[in-house]
């Protein structure tokens, strides 16, 4: 677009927005210009920070008319490159549609702006006597509308499901700016096609979510947690049906760090091990409720069992909620980790169950093969199928990461699993997307987006 055409399109924004939420040149933050992820983008025309629906549909209908790429932003949290900047886009940030409108008890829902920070939603929902189970690290900055075009998971999946079954009902604006206003509120709608799925996990390249209904659970007082030391995968498999069975589905969460994390993590942060190094796979196991010490007695049997069932080495357990919040530490601490460490690559997959020992097996003994100086640690949500691992320094033996990333996507695929666990794919994983995804699933795909967005302005260049 020629300089002059720029400034004009510029003045339409302002005065569809406001000259305070428009920015351009030097005044677009430099936070604004990347993610958590390694990837940069190209220089944005602008950054627009509309706080409303409608003026997020007038300047989607402003950019669909004159073809300028818009690139949607929320808390800028993503480790797949995502949120960059397109050349010459519109970022448009959903930062100042931080409202939560209405928390209803009785059909036990909130419903939110897009912008709203996920910490800030948890705490209301606790203070209106619920709980909103949707969980990370990055509670404190990721936005709720970035979590649900995500598809994010999270520490309670193995409980509570993923964003898309915490989600009721949504509002999306398309690229052309029509709004579809989907705010369902009801658990069963069987009234055609739920369309809210096809935004949940789109990236930002369907349509702009603006607003949401979200679903609470009951109200969570504490939790009875035990961090225990295993033989081996096989063992956390067993330990997880076990107290799956005995704890009647109950079971928040079951964290698995392998040893080199473990050990990685109690170096870098100087935390007293609450169980001694040397065991090969080390689980967080949680168990929350509204009464935690009526609750005390099952969750200890449950750990019995394993002990004589010989599932299990040795286990800490957690007397108080502080020492449940220290396990969890040991857990959240990669970020820790990744600052201590050099430039690194960061793996999000999932594997059936049954295969993660194997699978992570064979990672390991193909990194140590074909890179003997790569230093790499193995952790992840495990009982819903998540691997993480962190592979580095890579400056001196893969300085692009990409052979280090094959061997790794290779493995991941021959086991039946996905190279996109819970961050989504971004530009970091698009060459990899067809590991998992055949031919006619990224045809229909390209259909739908070409359906949707005709011009292509949404998000362009990102997932597909």
């Amino acid at each position: 677009m020629p300089q002059s055409e720029d400034r004009a399109f510029v003045e339409g924004l302002a005065a569809v927005l406001g000259r305070g939420r428009l920015k351009t040149g030097a005044d677009i933050p430099e936070a604004c210009l990347h993610d958590w992820s390694a990837e940069r983008g190209g220089t944005p025309l602008a950054l627009v920070t509309p706080d409303s629906t409608e003026q997020v549909s007038a300047v989607l209908r402003l950019c669909h008319a004159a073809g300028v790429p818009v690139v949607p932003q929320g808390g800028r949290t993503g480790l797949a490159g995502g949120a960059v900047p397109s050349e010459g886009a519109v970022l448009l940030s959903l930062a100042a549609m931080n409202r939560i409108e209405e928390i209803d008890t009785t059909s036990g829902l909130m419903v939110v702006q897009a912008g709203c920070v996920l910490q800030t939603l948890q705490e209301a929902a606790a203070a209106a006597g619920r709980s909103f189970q949707l969980d990370l690290g990055a509670r404190g900055s990721a936005q709720i509308g970035g979590n649900i075009a995500t598809n994010v998971g999270g520490n309670r999946v193995i409980r509570y499901g993923m964003a898309r079954d915490l989600v009721l009902g949504l509002e999306v604006v398309l690229a052309d700016g029509t709004v579809l206003p989907m705010m369902n509120r009801m658990p069963k709608n069987n009234a055609a096609l739920d369309l809210k799925h096809l935004f949940i996990g789109s990236e930002g390249t369907l349509g702009v979510i603006t607003r949401a209904v979200l679903r609470l659970h009951p109200r969570v007082a504490g939790a009875n947690a035990a961090l225990v030391a295993l033989s081996g995968f096989p063992d956390a498999a067993g330990l997880l049906a076990h107290a799956q069975e005995v704890l009647s589905g109950r079971l928040t969460a079951f964290e698995l760090m392998w040893a080199d994390y473990y050990n990685a993590v109690l170096a870098v942060t100087g935390r007293r091990p609450p169980l001694a190094e040397g065991h090969p796979v080390y689980a967080l196991v949680e168990m929350q409720g509204a009464d935690p010490d009526g609750d005390r007695d099952a969750f200890q049997a449950m750990l019995e069992g394993a002990f004589e069932a010989g599932l299990v080495r040795d286990a800490a357990i957690a007397m108080s909620q502080r020492e449940v919040d220290d396990f969890w530490a040991l857990r959240d601490g990669v970020a820790e980790i990744l600052s201590h460490r050099a430039t690194t690559i960061n793996f999000d997959v999932s594997v059936p169950l049954a295969r993660i020992g194997d699978c992570v097996d064979d990672i390991r003994a193909a990194l140590e093969g074909r890179f003997p100086d790569l230093q790499v640690i193995f952790f992840g949500h495990a009982g819903d199928s998540n691997i993480h691992l962190v592979a580095g320094p890579i400056e001196t033996v893969d300085p692009t990461g990409h052979a280090i990333e094959a061997a790794v996507y290779d493995l991941v695929r021959s086991h039946g699993g996905s190279v996109s666990a819970e961050h989504g794919i971004g530009l970091h994983k698009k060459p990899w997307l067809s590991y998992s995804r055949t031919p006619a699933e990224l045809d229909l795909l390209r259909r739908m987006k070409t359906m949707l967005d005709p011009q292509g302005i949404l998000n362009p260049g990102k997932v597909i």
